[in-house]
């Protein structure tokens, strides 16, 4: 996992948003996040500069002093709402999404839409918290990795 400069963030890798519109997650995200083993995972909008999503966990969120979103938010919690479809909560949006094994999810179009997304563009996998990682479309954390003399994993 690389560091793109010193005492900066560190990456787990570039994904791809495939024409499928599904998006493989880095294996490291998903190890140190255990992000597979619900089968669902929690993601929300990320910041202006970052763009993109963040991903967690119910679990992680559960235990977190940010569970008062699940509590507040049954919908959510309890995946009531359709598969991608977004809840307003404090300024954020947040959707459940499925997640395979290997780390694939599939973005609907209209969660696309919302997050500002489209096929074809890569998002860096990028560690946030021990809350979240975050899935950046923008940025210049993203343009450091284009220009990133190391190596990057692509997925």
């Amino acid at each position: 996992m690389p560091q793109l400069n010193k005492g900066g963030k560190f990456v787990f890798g570039l994904s791809a948003i495939s024409p499928d519109l599904t998006i493989h997650i880095p294996p490291q995200a998903l190890s140190e996040y255990n992000a597979v083993q619900d089968g669902k995972v929690i993601i929300f909008t990320g910041s202006k500069i970052t763009g993109g999503f963040c991903v967690t966990t119910h679990s992680l969120l559960s235990k977190s002093k940010l569970s008062h979103i699940l509590e507040e938010c049954p919908t959510l919690r309890d995946c009531q709402l359709s598969e991608g479809e977004f809840i307003q909560y404090k300024g954020r949006k947040y959707a459940w999404l499925e997640i395979d094994k290997n780390g694939t999810v599939k973005l609907p179009q209209s969660t696309l839409e919302v997050l500002e997304l489209r096929s074809g563009m890569e998002l860096l996998s990028i560690r946030s918290s021990d809350i979240a990682f975050t899935m950046g479309a923008k940025g210049p954390l993203l343009e450091k990795a284009h220009n990133f003399h190391g190596e990057i994993e692509r997925y």
